[in-house]
């Protein structure tokens, strides 16, 4: 007796479902903004937290733009003929991804930005100039490098199975054109690595977003630390927070957004 077939289903494609869930999300933010507006204390709240809007905002565009060059470069570095350079990139991405954020973030800060400081006054004092203080390094930018530092290495791997994904083929059709490697690089392996890394860096962008609230517990003014702030004197906690979801939500489920459309985009263009 032949055994029945089993008969495999093809896994459900959520793309065409009505977005119920959005829906929801809208009444949500609905309501919260009618308690902004309807409210005078949700309202004292919300000024005051959007303060700490442009501090999350510059934060989270500038540490990223650096984690995407400082991953590029070690995505390629890992993919080099030369081993120094690959060991170099294993090195540095493993030790970064098994340290938490929030560990490499007072790490960066408390002892990084020290050594920094004092590595620059031996080079600089003897010739002149004034020496710096370790509070002269700006609470900040200790958050940015922590960040770029902290995204870069997982930057680096989406970037290294992008650049991966690529035909050989091709690459070897520019070789036998004449094209040297840069040329290679630049024209034909990274825009069609590029296609294919970008979904993942929006989600990478977004994780960021979140990931930038703990900047606030080095006392930089970003949304979360003004949250902590307020409540504290008004004790208020459930209104302040939730104007502090609030804001990050609107963030991020944008940009959630945005990343939709640009993948059915792209595969509306590979299709």
């Amino acid at each position: 007796m032949r055994p029945a077939k089993t008969r495999l289903r093809k896994p459900a494609d959520g793309s065409k479902d009505f977005p119920y869930w959005l829906v929801a999300l809208i009444l949500l933010g609905g309501y919260l903004f009618y308690r902004v507006i309807a409210d005078d204390l949700y309202a004292k709240v919300l000024t005051t937290l959007s303060k700490g809007i442009w501090v999350t905002v510059f934060v989270t565009l500038v540490a990223f733009a650096l984690a995407i060059v400082l991953g590029l470069l070690l995505a390629t570095a890992s993919l080099s003929r030369f081993i120094v350079l690959r060991q170099i990139a294993r090195f540095y991405t493993e030790v970064v991804r098994g340290v938490p954020i929030l560990v490499l973030l007072l790490y960066v800060a408390f002892v990084i930005a020290p050594m920094v400081v004092t590595a620059v006054n031996s080079i600089t004092v003897p010739l002149g100039f004034d020496p710096l203080r370790t509070r002269d390094f700006s609470l900040m930018w200790r958050a940015i490098i922590a960040l770029t530092i902290g995204y870069s290495a997982f930057i680096a791997e989406v970037f290294r199975a992008g650049l991966l994904s690529v035909d050989k083929g091709q690459i070897e059709a520019a070789e036998a054109l004449g094209l040297n490697g840069w040329l290679r690089f630049r024209l034909i392996i990274f825009p069609q690595a590029l296609r294919t890394v970008l979904p993942p860096l929006g989600n990478d962008f977004i994780a960021m977003i979140k990931d930038s609230s703990l900047v606030s517990v080095l006392g930089v003014t970003d949304i979360t630390q003004l949250g902590k702030v307020t409540s504290a004197g008004n004790f208020r906690y459930f209104e302040t927070y939730n104007v502090v979801a609030l804001l990050y939500l609107m963030m991020t489920i944008s940009l959630s957004l945005a990343l939709r459309r640009l993948e059915r985009h792209l595969r509306d263009r590979s299709s």
